[in-house]
Formats: C-alpha cells, structure tokens, sequence
C-alpha cells in the first residue's frame, strides 16, 4: 500500500517489539549458558517495556493524535521491514556479545527507519514526533551496550 497513516507504522512498531520479545523469551528457554539465559530474559523485558510505550502512544487520549492520524506517501511498505523481518529468525546465541549485537542491529535499524519518517514528515510535528522516537531508540542503544556489558563483566 503507497500510502498510510502514522497510526499503522507505531503500531507495526510495537507488534514488532512484542514479537522481539517472544522470541527473546523463546530462545532464553532454550540450551544456552546462564548469562546467555539472563541476556536474552533482559531483552525480552526491554522489548515489552518498548511495546508498551509505543501502544500508549496509540491510546484514545495521547496527546499525539494528531500526528497519529496524519497520512504519508511512501511507494514501499515500510522500508526498513523486510531487514528487521529476517533478524528475529538470525538471533545468535552463542555468547552475550552475539546477542547484543543482534539486539543493537534492530534498533539502529528501527532508528534509521525513524530517522527516515522524520526527513520526509509533511510538517513540524510529525518531524518531531519521529525524532524524538529516533532519540529514544539511540538513548535505548546505548543503555543496553551498557547494561549487557555489565552482565558480560559479571
């Protein structure tokens, strides 16, 4: 579909972290090493947390409704989809380091993919909107570099 409304991408957003979340509680049922175990248990609350924030945006009473009702021109469904698609199924598990850097990977990507809703908003507040959640996931990215490597430092 070419076009859709700011609405469609937060809740895709948050579907997508929910979706992250299941697979990082999954594999953290799985065989892997205990800090391993508490990496990916630790990822899997970070991504409901990031759901949940996103859906209160989503609420009946966000003061960001109007933003969220807008409507955007974009001939490819989600640019960054496609990429953040094939990621859940391409989960390393073999240290702390291969996880975070999977979990790094999606966020900078759902970044770029903020970064990029923000150069081409069709006015301030939509502008706005998608910068701070481009700010959001960069202040996400380096609070799980610093919070995993506390756990690999453990």
């Amino acid at each position: 579909m070419r076009f859709h409304q700011v609405r469609e991408l937060v809740s895709w957003a948050a579907d997508y972290h929910g979706r992250l979340q299941a697979a990082y509680s999954r594999l953290a049922g799985g065989e892997v090493t205990e800090r391993v175990r508490l990496a990916l248990e630790y990822l899997a609350d970070h991504e409901r947390s990031m759901q949940r924030d996103l859906e209160a945006y989503l609420d009946d009473g966000s003061d960001h409704r109007p933003v969220l009702d807008a409507w955007f021109d974009d001939p490819n469904d989600f640019p960054h989809a496609p990429v953040l698609e094939r990621l859940p199924g391409a989960l390393g598990v073999s240290g702390v380091a291969d996880v975070l850097a999977t979990a790094l990977t999606m966020h900078r990507t759902l970044q770029d993919l903020y970064h990029q809703r923000a150069d081409r908003a069709g006015g301030r507040e939509e502008r706005e909107f998608f910068t701070a959640l481009a700010e959001g996931q960069d202040a996400e990215v380096r609070r799980l570099t610093r919070d995993m490597q506390r756990l690999e430092d453990y």
